[in-house]
Order: structure tokens, then sequence, then C-alpha cells
């Protein structure tokens, strides 16, 4: 079992940076995939960023604002957010990938003046 705590979610105003970290604990043998989905009210959730052996991949909405980024000695994957708009409002979820996903609890970040 692995468990994943997020941090860093808070209100900012837009154009304002934020950094969500997320920290993996329990039985990591190996993590491939880790990186970061988010889910707007009344919508579903979607991919922000991942990363793995392969490179990263972000959604299209945040290429440019966006880096994701991990650190394979802390277990810890991050998500540097710059440049927030209102429309990236939404409770960000960690996610990590052994032979099984995990999520984690969700932050919420919200961009508002």
């Amino acid at each position: 079992q692995v468990q994943l705590v997020e941090s860093g979610g808070g209100l900012v105003q837009p154009g304002g940076s934020l950094r969500l970290s997320c920290a993996a604990s329990g039985s990591i043998f190996r993590l491939n995939t880790m990186g970061w989905y988010r889910q707007a009210p009344g919508k579903g959730r979607e991919l922000v960023a991942i990363t793995n052996g392969g490179g990263t991949n972000y959604a299209d909405s945040v290429k440019g604002r966006f880096t994701v980024s991990r650190d394979n000695a802390k277990n810890t994957v991050y998500l540097q957010m710059n440049s927030l708009k209102p429309e990236d409002t939404a409770v960000y979820y960690c996610y990590a990938t052994t032979r099984y996903a995990y999520w984690g609890q969700g932050t919420q970040v919200t961009v508002s003046s």
C-alpha cells in the first residue's frame, strides 16, 4: 500500500504562483508514473502533468505555465504553477503508480482576486 500526501494549495491572485508537493510513503518498491490531476467544480477529473521514465506530459491548458518535477530519493513529486488563472481553480490530486494506481486526498487551489 502506498500513501500520497499533498501540500501547498491555497488562495492566490491571478498571475500568482504556487508550488504543490506530494510525498509518497508505504510499501514503495518502485514508483513509475507520478504526477497531478485536477477537478474543478462540476467537471470531471483531468490530467494536469505527469512524469515517468519516458518524460513528461502536460495538458495543453498549462503548457508553458506549470512545471512538474520529482525527487526520486524522497519519493516526492512537485508541481510549480506560475501565471495562475481563475480557470486553474480546482482540487489538485497527486497520482502515482507501481503495479497499482494511487491517489492523494486532494488539495484546493483557488485563483481569485
